[in-house]
C-alpha cells in the first residue's frame, strides 16, 4: 500500500470520524444532563474526540500537500497532546467508575485542589512536546512517516496510561457493570490491531478512529437520569417539603384552636356541677353552646377541606329566595361585629331574581366565610355587603357579583398569592388573637371554582380589603316570593304520650337524645344496639324509631333492613348520625330511611322532622 492510498484511506476515516462525533455530540449535549462526576468526565472525553478529529482532519490536509514546516510540527504536536489528554481523562473516568476515588483521599479535596491536579499534568505534557522533536520519512518526495521523541513520547504515555487502566479495571473486574468497561476493552483490542497494522509495514494511524467509537459505546453506558424529570422531582419534592411544613403549622394551629372551645366546654361545665345559682349556671350553659357552636364550626371547615382534596365535594342545585339567604347571613353577622365601632352596610340589587337554582349551602358558606373574615380583622370603621347581578333572560341565567369590603387591616402585597392556600394562615404573629384554621378562604375559593365562578381580592395594607364572587346561577323566578316568618316558638303540646324509640350504642348519646326529646312529653324507650331494637320490636310497637348508623356488630343500615323484612312493619325510622357529610341524608334516604338528622341535633329541624312524621303539619313535604 503506498503513502498516498494511505493517506486517502485516513482522510476518508478522518471524515466519517469527524460526521459521528458531531452527531454524538449533538445527541449528548442536546438533552439538559445532571451534573455528575460521570457525566462530567464524560463531556470532558467528548470535547477533546471533537478537537482531536479536527486537528487531525487539518493534519491530513498539510501532508496531501505536503506542507512541511513549522505549521505542520505545531498541528501534529497538538494532536498528540489530544490523544495523551483524552487517554488521561479516560484514566480519571476509569479511576470514578471504579471507586478508587471514594476509597482514597482524592474524594474529600476540594474542586481546586481536583481542578490542579487535572490540568498540571496536561500543562506538564503540553511543555515536553513543544520541545520534542518529530523527524520526517520521505519517499518519491511525498511524507510516508514521523518518528522522533514527540510521537514515541506520545505512544509511551498512552501505554502507560492504557497499562494503568487495564490493571485497574482488572482487579475491580467483580466490582462493577461488564458495561462499564466493556468501552475500554474494546479499546485494548483496537489498540492491539493498530500494532498489527504497523507491524505488518501498514503507516495507518487509527487512533482517532479508535477513540470515536469508544466515545461511542460510552454514550450508551453513561448512567445519565433525565435531568427534566429530576429537575420536576426536585420541584414536587420542595413544595411538598412546604406542604408538609404548612400542614405541621396548620397541626399545630388546629390544636390551638381545637382546645380553645374545649377548654371553655370542660371548665364551664365543670362550673356548672358546682354552681348552685341557677341564673349563673344558665350562664354557664350559654357559654358552653357557644363554645360547641365554635368547635363544630372548626371541624366542618376540616371536613369541608378533606372531601375537597378527595374530590367527594359534590354540587346539589336547589330552589331558594337568595334574598332570604343574603338576609339571614346579615343577622348571622351582625353578633360576631358585637360592640365594634363598625358599621355594616348592605346593598342588594332591586333586580336580583325571587327564585334562584343553585347549591345554596356552598352559597351560604361562600358568603359566610367572607362576612365572618370581615368582622374578624375589621375593629373600626365599616364593612359593605353589596350584591349585583347580570339576568340573562334568553339563557335563564343569573351572574351573581358578590363583593365583601372591609375597613380592617389589610393584606400585604407579597402575601396575596398565599390568601387561598391550604392549612396556611397570614402574619400568624400578628393574628394570634383571632380565631381561625386558615382553611375559610381556601374552602371559598375551592366551592366558587366547582361552582364554574372565581373569586378576586384587592387590598391595602392597614387600609381594607375586598373580596369580590362571582356565581352564575338558573333563574326560575323573577317574581319576588312572600318571606315567610321563621317559626320560633316550637309547640311542644302537639306529640304529647306518642311513643318513640332511640337506639344508640352511646349511652351519652342516648341521654342526650332523651332531654332533647323531654319537652315533648313523650314516652321514650331507649336500647343500645340493632339487636335490642330487633327483640324490642317483637313486644312492643312505636310511633317513631330515630336510629343511630355507627353502630357495633349491627349498624343502622342492616338493623333498619332487618325490621323491613318484619311482616307489616310500616313505623318511620330517621337516620340519626354524626356523619354529616353533604350528600349523606341522600345516601339514608336511599338506603330506606324516611329522615335524616345530623350530630349535634338541631331543635327545629328535630321539630320539622316529628310534625312530618307524627301529624301536626299537613303542609309538610
Amino acid at each position: 500500500m503506498n503513502a498516498q492510498t494511505v493517506q486517502v484511506i485516513a482522510s476518508a476515516i478522518n471524515v466519517i470520524c469527524i460526521l459521528f462525533t458531531i452527531l454524538i455530540a449533538i445527541c449528548y449535549f442536546k438533552k439538559k444532563n445532571t451534573k455528575n462526576t460521570e457525566t462530567q468526565l464524560y463531556s470532558g472525553l467528548l470535547i477533546i474526540n471533537l478537537v482531536s478529529v479536527f486537528i487531525e482532519a487539518i493534519f491530513y490536509y498539510l501532508l496531501q500537500h505536503n506542507m512541511d514546516g513549522l505549521l505542520l510540527n505545531i498541528i501534529e504536536k497538538i494532536y498528540y497532546l489530544t490523544t495523551i489528554i483524552w487517554m488521561y481523562f479516560m484514566t480519571i473516568y476509569t479511576f470514578s467508575i471504579t471507586n478508587i476515588f471514594s476509597q482514597s483521599k482524592f474524594s474529600k479535596w476540594k474542586y481546586e485542589e481536583k481542578k490542579y491536579i487535572v490540568l498540571m499534568p496536561i500543562l506538564m505534557i503540553f511543555v515536553l512536546l513543544a520541545f520534542l522533536p518529530i523527524t520526517r520519512e520521505y519517499k518519491d518526495g511525498i511524507i510516508v512517516s514521523s518518528s522522533g521523541a514527540a510521537p514515541l513520547t506520545m505512544f509511551a504515555l498512552c501505554a502507560i496510561l492504557l497499562l494503568i487502566n487495564f490493571i485497574v479495571i482488572f482487579i475491580k473486574r467483580k466490582e462493577i457493570k461488564f458495561k462499564k468497561f466493556f468501552p475500554l476493552c474494546l479499546f485494548f483490542i483496537l489498540i492491539l490491531f493498530q500494532i498489527i497494522l504497523f507491524s505488518l509495514g501498514v503507516q495507518l494511524l487509527l487512533i482517532t478512529l479508535n477513540i470515536t467509537l469508544v466515545s461511542h459505546l460510552m454514550y450508551h453506558t453513561i448512567e445519565n437520569p433525565d435531568a427534566k424529570m429530576i429537575e420536576q422531582l426536585n420541584i414536587a419534592k420542595e413544595q411538598a417539603d412546604k406542604a408538609n411544613k404548612a400542614k405541621t403549622e396548620f397541626l399545630s394551629n388546629m390544636s390551638h384552636e381545637i382546645r380553645t372551645p374545649l377548654n371553655a366546654i370542660v371548665g364551664f361545665s365543670e362550673c356548672m356541677l358546682s354552681s348552685k345559682d341557677l341564673n349563673e349556671t344558665k350562664d354557664f350553659a350559654k357559654d358552653v353552646v357557644d363554645a360547641s357552636q365554635n368547635l363544630l364550626e372548626i371541624v366542618n371547615g376540616i371536613l369541608d377541606i378533606s372531601k375537597i382534596e378527595a374530590n367527594k365535594m359534590e354540587i346539589i342545585p336547589k330552589e331558594y329566595n337568595p334574598r332570604e339567604v343574603f338576609n339571614s347571613l346579615c343577622t348571622l353577622v351582625k353578633p360576631r361585629i358585637g360592640e365594634k365601632p363598625i358599621e355594616f352596610k348592605v346593598n342588594i340589587s332591586p333586580d336580583l331574581p325571587g327564585i334562584l337554582k343553585g347549591d345554596m349551602g356552598k352559597v351560604k358558606q361562600i358568603i359566610l366565610n367572607l362576612l365572618t373574615n370581615a368582622a374578624k380583622y375589621t375593629d373600626k370603621g365599616s364593612i359593605e355587603f353589596n350584591v349585583t347581578c347580570i339576568n340573562r333572560q334568553d339563557t335563564k341565567k343569573c351572574l351573581l357579583y358578590i363583593a365583601v369590603k372591609d375597613t380592617g387591616r389589610g393584606i400585604k402585597k407579597e402575601n396575596i398569592d398565599k390568601l387561598f392556600n391550604k392549612f396556611e394562615r397570614i402574619e400568624e404573629d400578628r393574628n394570634t388573637t383571632i380565631e381561625g384554621t386558615g382553611l375559610g378562604l381556601a374552602i371559598t375559593k375551592s366551592l366558587a371554582e366547582m361552582m364554574g365562578g372565581k373569586i378576586t381580592v384587592s387590598s391595602k395594607y392597614e387600609e381594607g380589603s375586598v373580596f369580590r364572587v362571582y356565581l352564575e346561577q338558573e333563574i326560575i323566578s323573577m317574581e319576588i316570593p312572600e318571606s315567610k316568618s321563621e317559626e320560633i316558638e316550637i309547640d311542644y303540646s302537639k306529640h304529647e304520650g306518642k311513643r318513640i324509640l332511640i337506639v344508640d350504642d352511646s349511652k351519652i348519646n342516648l341521654k342526650v337524645a332523651n332531654q332533647i326529646l323531654k319537652p315533648y312529653n313523650f314516652n321514650v324507650k331507649m336500647v343500645a344496639s340493632g339487636y335490642e331494637c330487633l327483640e324490642l320490636m317483637e313486644r312492643e310497637t312505636f310511633d317513631l324509631i330515630l336510629m343511630d348508623i355507627m353502630m357495633p356488630k349491627m349498624n343502622g343500615v342492616e338493623t333498619l333492613r332487618r325490621l323491613k323484612e318484619i311482616e307489616g312493619f310500616d313505623i318511620p325510622v330517621v337516620a340519626l348520625t354524626a356523619d354529616a357529610i353533604e350528600g349523606t341524608d341522600e345516601k339514608y334516604l336511599n338506603a330506606g330511611f324516611d329522615a335524616y338528622l345530623s350530630k349535634p341535633i338541631d331543635r327545629y329541624e328535630l321539630d320539622r322532622v316529628l310534625k312530618k312524621y307524627l301529624g301536626g303539619n299537613e303542609d309538610e313535604e
